[in-house]
């Protein structure tokens, strides 16, 4: 029988992060697990060739942590219900961070959303949920947005 304990969920705060929420309750529900709820903030130094700072790096990404952390709260609060959900902040490449994460902390499961950039977004941020898919140590369910 597959035993689902924990269940890492990265989310971007995107309109499509309530939906990949209901599926990640849905499971955990199913599975009796806990969901590891996660936002990663993008290097800021990865932008750095894009413009000039006028405040220090550290500062800058102290301050996304601070909001992220504040508005992951927010996200959490609105969700009441029996399943165990902790929060998570963290700063870096959006995708090694949640594959860093994972193996880490042995998750069972992923359950991440999905954009489909394409161009130029693409070329930027490439696809954070095909190189999850494709190198996590565990199973991925990914989350397409809702048509509207």
């Amino acid at each position: 029988m597959i035993n689902v304990k924990t269940i890492l969920v990265p989310i971007d705060f995107s309109e499509n992060a309530e939906h990949v929420m209901e599926y990640a309750l849905s499971v955990a529900h199913h599975f009796k697990s806990r969901i590891l709820l996660c936002f990663v903030a993008q290097l800021y130094t990865d932008y750095s060739d894009f413009f000039i700072p006028q405040m220090p790096v550290v500062a800058i990404e102290e301050e996304i942590d601070k909001a992220a952390k504040e508005r992951m709260h927010r996200f959490v609060q609105s969700y009441s219900n029996d399943i165990k959900i902790e929060e998570c902040v963290l700063i870096g490449n959006i995708a090694h961070e949640i594959l860093n994460l994972a193996e880490k902390r042995q998750v069972d499961m992923i359950i991440m959303g999905t954009h489909g950039y394409q161009g130029l977004e693409k070329i930027l941020f490439g696809s954070v949920a095909e190189k999850v898919v494709k190198t996590a140590p565990c199973p991925v369910l990914t989350v397409k947005p809702k048509q509207k």
